[in-house]
C-alpha cells in the first residue's frame, strides 16, 4: 500500500523508511508541504489530526507521527511542544539542560504517536514509549533533536550514541511502528477493517 508520510522533516522520513522496509506499507514523502496546525492536547491527537487532514487532502492513505520527550522533573515538559521548545536543536537541548540544573530526578520518556488514516475516514492509532533519562551533557554524534541527551534505560547510551541498527530496534519510533504493523496484521487476519478512532 502506497502511503504518504505527513511531514516535511527529512530526518523523520529517513528514520521511518528502514523501519517499514519489508512491510506492506510503501512510504513516500508528501508531494508538497501542508500547513496543518497542531492544536491537539496530546501526541495522539496531533498525529491523528495530521494524518486525517493529509489523507483527505491527497486522497491517499497518510501516516503521521507526533513525538517528543516528557521529563518528570519538568512536569512532563516539553511534551507536545518538544519541537517548538526553542528555535534550534542546540537551543532546545540547552533549555532543557538549564531547567534541569541541580535536579535529582532526570527521568524521562520519549513518545511517538502514530496515526494511519485513509481518505474515507478510517484510521488506526498507536503510541510507542521508551523510558530513559536526560544526561548531564550531550553525548554522541548521531540522530537529531534531543537524541544526544536521552539515555535509553538499560543501554548506558544516548540515542545519538546508538548504532543505526540499534536505534531502529530500540527507539520510540521503532516501538510505535511495530505496534502499528501488529494492529494492521490483526485487522487483516480478523477480517475486521480498521475504523476511525481505532
Amino acid at each position: 500500500m502506497q502511503v504518504h508520510l505527513a511531514t516535511t522533516s527529512a530526518h523523520k522520513l529517513a528514520e521511518f523508511m528502514p523501519l517499514l522496509a519489508g512491510s506492506s506499507l510503501s512510504l513516500s514523502a508528501m508531494p508538497a508541504p501542508l500547513d496543518i496546525e497542531e492544536t491537539g492536547l496530546t501526541f495522539a491527537e496531533n498525529a491523528c489530526l495530521k494524518a486525517v487532514t493529509a489523507a483527505r487532502h491527497w486522497q491517499v492513505p497518510c501516516l503521521a507521527d507526533d513525538s517528543g520527550i516528557a521529563i518528570r522533573a519538568l512536569g512532563g515538559r516539553p511534551g507536545i511542544h518538544s519541537a517548538r521548545y526553542a528555535d534550534t536543536d542546540a537551543a532546545r537541548i540547552g533549555r532543557v539542560l538549564g531547567e534541569l540544573e541541580g535536579a535529582a530526578d532526570r527521568g524521562a520518556t520519549f513518545h511517538c504517536a502514530l496515526a494511519l488514516a485513509w481518505p474515507d475516514g478510517r484510521a488506526v492509532e498507536v503510541e510507542g514509549v521508551v523510558d530513559g533519562a536526560v544526561t548531564l551533557a550531550p553525548r554522541g554524534a548521531g540522530g537529531f533533536g534531543y537524541d544526544p541527551v536521552f539515555e535509553v534505560t538499560g543501554t548506558g547510551l544516548t540515542y545519538a550514541e546508538l548504532s543505526a541498527d540499534d536505534k531502529n530496534r530500540l527507539s520510540h519510533r521503532a516501538v510505535a511502528v511495530r505496534l502499528l504493523l501488529d494492529r494492521l496484521a490483526a485487522s487483516v487476519q480478523s477480517g475486521q477493517p480498521v475504523r476511525a478512532g481505532d
